[in-house]
């Protein structure tokens, strides 16, 4: 057979197989009428002339990259020259289609990865949740009897990861889009600091605050799709005895008992593996709900973005959405100035306050993954939403990097515990969560 990278084949236990092989599984799982891909996709590609071509070149000893022949899913806020970018909303097909690739399509085909399609989410990315009126909202793989959220934006993103119907997926993240459902979904996600990754091509939510990033089945996973995303592995070594800070203000606040138990438990079984691990208060976390006083960044800057569009789209929209952006047009500009004031504050205290240390920990989000019917009232989605993407938009709010790694034990709920570097440190980070992984996850 064909050598390929273990992470990189469909079945995480299973033999190292082509990339025409893994192709053919990853869409015989996405057609499957009885799992979610269509729920998952809103575009699927058949892709075997690149996987054929991968297999080709890996056979000759001249793989483009570790990922060469990796099958990879793509967040339908991604432009594909030729495609209209949909951004999860229907009330986009009669757009103009995009006249080029992405940056970041373009940097995974010159890896030679094997992109299968374009995953649903939420619409236009705002909102932890994953719901999507318009495509249908792919259920979590935990309990599926139960349908619950797979958390978003990202959410066809992780579904297409924790199903087999690709081996690593590029979502976004504004306030925690890629890792809440990595966290929801049993999965990895990586959030790098904003700046790190091209976003040519991608549909803007929040131009401060944005980010692209992997969800995989591990830390090497991320690690491999970084590289390619970003043109910058992670060499450094990580530290014998990492110094890792616990706020113990805000993010550990109303965190459900299953999230608590797991992330406590995680944190017994870092020490025992070497890490030095420390409470901290951190008072200032407290003042970030400030920043959303005006409607936050997301609304005002992505209704600033597409305000045109979102005017003309607005009454074939989900209005869970588009009242808020609609809202938030209504920011002033003092509002929205003194919001970028207080951010600039905040980083600056978090910075000083954190310096002594490799990453602070925390749980990624603090409750399990609902249900969806429990989301049927607005008042309950909006309550939840701000839950759910309360600690992971920490990282985004104070411009830094961050992972969410599984640590729940076996046949338990999927909780997430979170490590958040320093701006720029994106590297240490992926460097540090490689060696501390194994601690991380449960047994």
């Amino acid at each position: 057979m064909t050598p390929q990278t273990p992470w990189l084949t469909p079945d995480p236990n299973g033999e190292s197989a082509s990339s025409q092989d893994c192709l053919a599984a990853c869409l015989a799982q996405a057609r499957d009428p009885d799992g979610e891909g269509a729920r998952v996709f809103t575009v699927l590609y058949d892709a075997a002339q690149a996987a054929a071509a991968s297999d080709a070149r890996r056979a000759g000893g001249a793989a483009l990259s570790p990922l060469d022949g990796a099958v990879i899913s793509i967040k339908d806020l991604f432009d594909v020259a030729g495609e209209v970018t949909l951004a999860g909303s229907t009330a986009m097909a009669g757009e103009p289609a995009a006249t080029a690739d992405a940056e970041v399509v373009g940097r995974l085909r010159a890896a030679g990865a094997v992109i299968v399609g374009k995953t649903n989410m939420t619409e236009f990315a705002l909102s932890g949740l994953g719901l999507n009126p318009h495509f249908g909202t792919p259920l979590n793989p935990w309990r599926r009897d139960q349908a619950r959220i797979p958390g978003g934006s990202s959410s066809g993103a992780a579904v297409s990861v924790s199903d087999g119907m690709a081996a690593g997926a590029i979502g976004t993240d504004t306030g925690g889009s890629v890792r809440i459902p990595a966290a929801f979904c049993g999965l990895t996600g990586f959030k790098p600091t904003a700046a790190r990754v091209g976003r040519r091509g991608v549909f803007a939510l929040a131009a401060s605050l944005d980010s692209v990033g992997p969800i995989a089945r591990d830390v090497t996973g991320c690690q491999a799709l970084d590289a390619v995303l970003s043109g910058q592995a992670a060499t450094p070594a990580a530290p014998d005895f990492p110094r890792l800070a616990v706020p113990r203000d805000y993010v550990l606040d109303s965190l459900e008992p299953a999230v608590a138990a797991a992330f406590d438990a995680a944190l017994h079984r870092l020490e025992a593996a070497g890490a030095v691990i420390e409470d901290i208060a951190f008072p200032e976390l407290a003042r970030l709900p400030q920043l959303n006083a005006a409607g936050g960044f997301s609304p005002i800057e992505g209704f600033a973005a597409h305000a045109t569009l979102f005017e003309r789209i607005a009454a074939d929209c989900d209005p869970r959405v588009m009242n808020r952006f609609l809202k938030a047009g209504e920011a002033s500009a003092r509002d929205y100035f003194e919001m970028l004031r207080l951010r600039a504050a905040l980083i600056d205290l978090a910075r000083a306050r954190t310096r002594d240390f490799d990453a602070l920990v925390m749980p990624t989000v603090a409750v399990v993954a609902p249900r969806i019917a429990d989301l049927a009232d607005d008042a309950a989605y909006y309550a939840v939403n701000g839950l759910v993407i309360r600690n992971a938009a920490t990282a985004n709010l104070l411009d830094r990097c961050a992972i969410s790694i599984p640590c729940q034990d076996q046949g338990e709920a999927p909780v997430g515990l979170m490590l958040v570097g320093a701006a720029g440190a994106d590297r240490a980070l992926l460097s540090l969560a490689a060696a501390l992984e194994s601690a991380v996850r449960g047994g």
